[in-house]
């Protein structure tokens, strides 16, 4: 870590901030919102604030199986990292509720 980065921990994510990440950009020319969106919330949080943005991703009428540029839907994508099991279980879970 950087020294003039101070390290967070237990950080809370309230609803607004959580929100916002409905709203992001495409990550790229080509790129789905929707595979983008959650890809960003991925990268983001924890998986008990994964799950409450899934829940508003699903509220807002998106689409949690949305493929990326290169073909992949996102819990394809994140098939292979190490300490991705929570989150794959609440996005196969989304999926058949979608």
């Amino acid at each position: 870590m950087r020294p003039d980065k101070k390290k967070v921990i237990d950080e809370q994510w309230d609803d607004e901030r959580i929100r916002s990440f409905l709203d992001k950009p495409p990550l790229g020319e080509g790129e789905d919102p929707d595979y983008s969106a959650v890809l960003y919330a991925y990268r983001s949080m924890r998986p008990e604030d994964f799950s409450r943005f899934i829940d508003m991703f699903l509220a807002a009428g998106r689409d949690p199986s949305a493929r990326g540029a290169a073909g992949e839907t996102v819990l394809e994508t994140i098939a292979s990292h190490r300490r991705a099991d929570a989150f794959r279980e609440i996005l196969s879970a989304a999926a058949k509720r979608a």
